[in-house]
């Protein structure tokens, strides 16, 4: 048995008639604990991702050209992951799809659903949300700047 990434494998061989049949097979065993629970419905935060997605239609490829990331959310609830949210501001003309990227994330946050919605309606600051342990960052926090263009747009409407 040995680990690579966040899969175990485990060799196995077949024995037939005290012949080993089948060797150098393995079976990949992956966690299923990180993963969200289902569809999310009823979260504050779906309305506002469905904005972003629209915003994406109308001027994607500008935000790819501005912002060059791919930002990853794992929204939570009563400290479990519900849902995941990836913005893809790097390839094509850009998209929003529910679930965890399909390339590499360059910046992960992981937060409560009313967190979320607490920052983007800009009732509190990322910086103090970090500071506090409300918000938590994998990757490269830096690109977190680029996206205040975007979140602040939908505050003001």
């Amino acid at each position: 048995m040995w680990k690579e990434r966040k899969k175990s494998y485990l060799q196995t061989k077949i024995k037939e008639a005290e012949e080993a049949t089948g060797s150098g097979s393995y079976v990949a065993l992956t966690s299923t604990s990180a993963k969200p629970s289902g569809k999310a419905t009823g979260l504050q935060s779906d309305p506002i991702f469905e904005e972003i997605g629209h915003r994406i239609k109308e001027m994607g490829s500008q935000l790819v050209k501005k912002v060059n990331a791919i930002f990853q959310w794992d929204i939570t609830r009563d400290g479990k992951m519900v849902v995941q949210w990836t913005l893809d501001l790097k390839t094509g003309s850009g998209e929003i799809y529910q679930g965890a990227s399909r390339c590499p994330a360059d910046t992960v946050f992981t937060l409560s659903d009313h967190d979320f919605m607490q920052l983007v309606l800009g009732k509190i600051k990322p910086q103090r949300a970090l500071f506090v342990g409300r918000l938590k960052v994998r990757g490269n926090i830096m690109l977190g700047q680029k996206l205040e263009m975007i979140l602040k747009n939908h505050a003001k409407r």
